[in-house]
């Protein structure tokens, strides 16, 4: 592996603005269809229903029998906020002093160039692995739709994966599991009426305070067993209501609310419903998304091949259990063990002046190769380790 060249495509791949739900994805798409077209890599695009592009899949089928494992990067990005805040054009992709500078570098294009360019290494050796390698190039992860990972998994060409490793950045840990959600909206009515009125109205909003009030009021269970976060409850949105005049009819609630195997979405549910019971007329609760909770012990692969990698390049890094959820959440729902957050050190995810460094980039790559090696049962005769160092 050639740092610089995984430097060149990550630049590329940032120079291509591709903000989930603003941009179009077919410019970095297109980066990325060259790229492989140019190493004879097979690969095709992925459809969601509406037959738009959402993904890349890259597969290398090895010459042994054995299950799939899958690489999977996101190639959309966060918004860029207030782009006058930012110290550099978002969509820079300059290196300066060692940090790759642009909305993407850490989450996640450094991963995506790195993890196609593990395939381009990978391919000539295909007779030799078992089952096969998976590369999954993720252009609608930003959206909350993950839609690209949910066109790979109802793909009927595709293999199903044993198990992904998702290329979140961060050097010093892997995440091996994360709380679950349950999100619902609420819907609290009243009847309206005029704030001057000499009849006194309790109005939605009042209501739907106190409804805030008993949600914000219940006890969520102590972390317990092997699972070390508790489940926490949050109001996130509030909207009802207009001008000074009028007692709103109607005020509507987002929650949200973090799962553990202990409290689980239909705890959570018969909690939030439980709560409503004491408004008259009873809100309306309409659940929106549900996803369980996961977590992998560190003798669970394919968090075993990748903790065991790091420690076998000379890194300390520990397991972590996220208390934000992940594609990973998505993939238990499915029955498919993963792991994230393994990747080169960065500054300002999401945030202004993103940037990721990549003086670690050819231990982070060696990390992944050696992970993805053990998994497909691959030996790595001193040839083919020389050859990894080569200019690609």
């Amino acid at each position: 592996m050639n740092p610089d060249s995984v430097a060149a495509l990550a630049q590329a791949l940032v120079r291509c603005p591709s903000r989930g739900g603003v941009d179009s994805y077919e410019p970095v798409l297109a980066v990325l269809e060259d790229w492989l077209a140019a190493r004879a890599l097979p690969y095709r695009r992925l459809l969601d229903d509406a037959g738009a592009a959402v993904a890349l899949l890259v597969e290398i089928a090895g010459g042994r029998p054995g299950p799939w494992w899958t690489l999977d990067a996101c190639v959309d990005t966060a918004p860029y906020g207030d782009e006058s805040a930012w110290s550099f054009p978002p969509a820079s992709g300059d290196v300066v002093d060692g940090w790759l500078l642009g909305r993407g570098a850490a989450d996640s294009k450094v991963a995506a160039s790195m993890f196609c360019h593990l395939a381009a290494e990978l391919a000539p050796r295909a007779e030799s692995l078992r089952g096969g390698l998976a590369v999954l190039l993720d252009a609608d992860e930003h959206t909350g739709r993950f839609g690209g990972a949910r066109a790979y998994l109802a793909d009927p060409r595709a293999e199903r994966p044993a198990g992904v490793l998702i290329g979140y950045p961060g050097m010093d840990e892997v995440v091996v599991g994360g709380r679950g959600l349950w999100r619902a909206t609420i819907t609290v009515r009243a009847p309206s009426g005029h704030s001057g009125s000499s009849k006194t109205v309790v109005g939605a909003i009042s209501r739907a305070v106190h409804l805030v009030h008993l949600l914000d009021a219940e006890e969520l269970p102590l972390p317990q067993g092997d699972f070390p976060l508790p489940p926490r409850l949050t109001v996130t949105a509030f909207h009802g209501g207009e001008g000074f005049s009028v007692t709103p009819d109607r005020v509507d609630l987002n929650v949200d609310i973090r799962t553990t195997p202990d409290f689980t979405a239909e705890d959570a549910e018969a909690l939030v419903r439980r709560a409503v019971s004491a408004l008259t007329p009873e809100p309306l609760v309409v659940p929106v998304a549900a996803w369980p909770p996961f977590r992998l012990t560190e003798n669970d692969q394919p968090a075993a091949a990748l903790l065991t990698a790091a420690s076998e390049t000379g890194l300390t890094v520990s397991p972590k259990t996220a208390g934000p959820s992940n594609i990973g959440n998505l993939l238990a729902g499915e029955g498919i063990p993963a792991v994230a957050g393994f990747g080169v050190p960065y500054e300002n995810l999401h945030a202004t002046d993103e940037r990721a460094h990549l003086a670690e980039l050819s231990t982070v790559y060696a990390v992944y190769r050696r992970a993805a090696l053990t998994l497909l049962g691959a030996e790595d005769p001193p040839e083919a380790q020389a050859a990894s160092s080569e200019p690609s």
